[in-house]
């Protein structure tokens, strides 16, 4: 049974499902709305500035993502123009020396389409939620897009503009709109 508030919102315009987002209350629409708020500012204002260039993609990056939520390794390297899902930063881990090319995006969520039919509002379609994890020493190639419930393995390399809707192998590269693994990446003979 929707509450009370559950319907205001729903009438206003909010378009939360309570199986996804559990118990939806004005107050917590009101906290999540100035959490991305601020996330946004931190990501806006200082991922991209032309004055702190040079400490950018090893130092500054990374630290403001771990501002806005995201669980962050050591010696992690954030390109240009990377954007992340700033509502559900808590969804995004990075392990030690993962490498993010410029211009990739890190999706959390996503309109649920399970039970979407002829005839449905997409609108009205709920959203589901899903981590991603990056793993050691994985590289996501320029202009990228990562979907919410993937796990890039360690060592692994994602070509550029590829989409990852599924857990890429550690020690593979996988490209392509699907990605899928192209090769497998060979142990050092002595």
């Amino acid at each position: 049974m929707a509450s009370t508030t559950y319907k205001l919102l729903k009438t206003i315009g909010f378009n939360y499902s309570e199986t996804e987002y559990g118990d939806i209350s004005l107050w917590k629409v009101i906290k999540k709305t100035f959490i991305t708020m601020k996330n946004a500012i931190l990501l806006g204002w200082f991922m991209e500035s032309a004055l702190l260039s040079p400490i950018l993609p090893r130092f500054l990056r990374p630290k403001i993502l771990t501002w806005i939520g995201c669980k962050m390794g050591k010696n992690i390297f954030i390109g240009a123009s990377v954007t992340v899902d700033s509502g559900h930063a808590d969804l995004i881990e990075m392990e030690d020396h993962v490498h993010i090319a410029g211009h990739s995006i890190l999706l959390c969520h996503q309109r649920d389409l399970s039970h979407y039919c002829v005839g449905d509002d997409y609108a009205k379609l709920g959203y589901k939620l899903g981590k991603i994890t990056l793993k050691k020493g994985c590289l996501v190639g320029t202009n990228c897009m990562i979907m919410p419930g993937v796990t890039i393995g360690e060592g692994a390399i994602v070509g550029a503009f590829s989409l990852v809707t599924k857990d890429i192998p550690a020690w593979t590269i996988a490209t392509g709109r699907p990605a899928k693994v192209v090769k497998q990446i060979q142990k050092k003979t002595n």
